[in-house]
């Protein structure tokens, strides 16, 4: 494994060769996190400050571009009001059905 200098900052990123990135999982979620967003009337910079994290970054996830770590997720939802096990359901629910049926939120 290789070491980093003494003074350099860490790697980024997922390191080259990963494969845990699954556009369809991405997708999926990044579709409930939109949905939910203008549901709730807020601006992707609005959320994006809500969830400390950057717009930029919270548009490629909308988009399905980016998937974003557990501790991404929970603070999106958090963000959104919304509950991340229920918002996690909605996804498989997406995945299970190959549609776009369960974006509706049940509560």
């Amino acid at each position: 494994m290789p070491s980093r200098l003494k003074n350099s900052p860490p790697a980024r990123g997922r390191p080259p060769g990963a494969r845990s990135f699954d556009a369809n999982v991405a997708s999926a979620f990044g579709s409930i996190v939109r949905e939910d967003r203008l549901a709730a009337g807020i601006s992707q910079e609005t959320l994006a400050h809500f969830a400390d994290v950057e717009r930029s970054y919270l548009g490629r996830i909308e988009r399905g571009e980016s998937q974003p770590t557990l501790f991404v997720v929970l603070k999106i939802c958090s963000a959104l009001g919304s509950d991340s096990g229920s918002v996690v359901s909605r996804v498989e629910d997406f995945m299970r059905r190959g549609n776009r049926s369960a974006l509706s939120k049940s509560k």
